[in-house]
């Protein structure tokens, strides 16, 4: 059986990540986590990205599940604005895959109905 785990190392621990980058467990996030995968894949995190990944988080705890792609537009545009409530917008801050790369930088397990 091939072990795909991956891991990451912040502050001198070892945090234990799935084969498509994902933590393995949700309860390890941290701010510093977040950075580290976000520099990993080339991006800067700004204040921006931080009130989605927030709110990413605060829907994961209220329902137990990453939203895909419509619910996370519509949670945003509910909760910070028509201008940052839509899917161009989203795209430009978390190319490829907002939904999934959010999730991801939050700590979350993928959305499901993500490919």
């Amino acid at each position: 059986m091939v072990d795909n785990k991956q891991q990451i190392d912040i502050n001198g621990c070892q945090i234990l990540l799935d084969q498509e980058g994902y933590l393995i467990d949700p309860k390890d996030w941290t701010t510093a986590i977040a950075e580290a995968l976000a520099e990993q894949e080339g991006r800067i995190l700004d204040e921006r990205h931080w009130a989605i990944i927030t709110l990413v988080r605060e829907f994961y705890e209220r329902y137990e599940m990453a939203p895909a792609m419509r619910p996370l537009v519509k949670l945003v545009r509910q909760t910070l604005g028509e201008e940052q409530g839509q899917s161009i917008y989203l795209m430009k801050l978390f190319p490829e895959s907002p939904a999934r790369v959010v999730a991801r930088l939050a700590g979350l397990p993928k959305p499901t109905n993500c490919l």
